[in-house]
């Protein structure tokens, strides 16, 4: 009986996570076809938004302290056994091909897990992949509200043998942000260093045309 409610919460985690992924990609799209629908060039989506976080070194950070620079956004947690050291390790590569462009983006890592991922732990986790990256955590209320304007399904998994021990069952995408702050594009699990950089140089191509 244990087996079988498991097995059904898990089931329904990942239905929360295929509706979640799915309603963020149709409010991208209905966002962009609206704008484009006015005869004005595609507006970006209502993603992505004001907020008030603290780094890795203990600083308090604003969205706004950003400005001027492309930022690759992705939210996970230092616990995360597979798909957030796969996606910030690729956010690296990607750094590392920008050359001297690097300089012109910023890559954050928000964690959706704040009870573990302190400061302290977050200082610890992102310089292992690199030294551009800076981790963010906040209060429960910052990081719920700054999941919400970026549209980010998280979830504590049940099921942990110790209290201590759990999973969080989150959204994948990394969210490529314009140097005013406004949404690019979403980038899916999977994508390679090599399109990320492609995605940044796209937009900048638009931007110039």
């Amino acid at each position: 009986m244990k087996r079988d409610r498991l097995a059904r919460m898990g089931l329904a985690v990942m239905v929360g996570l295929v509706m979640a992924a799915v309603i963020a990609w149709m409010t991208i799209r209905h966002d962009q076809r609206q704008a484009a629908g006015t005869g004005l060039a595609v507006a970006p989506a209502s993603i992505g938004g004001a907020f008030t976080l603290t780094s890795h070194d203990g600083r308090t950070v604003k969205d706004t302290d950003f400005d001027g620079k492309y930022r690759l956004i992705f939210f996970g947690y230092t616990y995360c056994p597979d798909i957030c050291p796969t996606e910030l390790q690729t956010v690296a590569q990607a750094m590392d091909l920008l050359g001297a462009e690097a300089s012109e983006v910023q890559p954050l890592f928000i964690t959706i897990d704040p009870a573990r991922d302190t400061q302290a732990v977050l200082a610890e986790y992102v310089r292992l992949f690199h030294p551009s990256i800076i981790g963010l955590t906040g209060s429960d209320a910052q990081i719920a509200d700054v999941a919400k304007a970026y549209r980010v399904y998280y979830a504590r998994s049940q099921g942990a043998e110790y209290p201590d021990a759990y999973l969080m069952d989150h959204s994948t995408f990394v969210y490529l942000m314009a140097p005013d702050g406004g949404f690019v594009t979403v980038l899916a699990k999977g994508t390679t260093a090599e399109q990320m950089v492609e995605a940044i140089h796209a937009h900048k191509r638009s931007r110039q045309g």
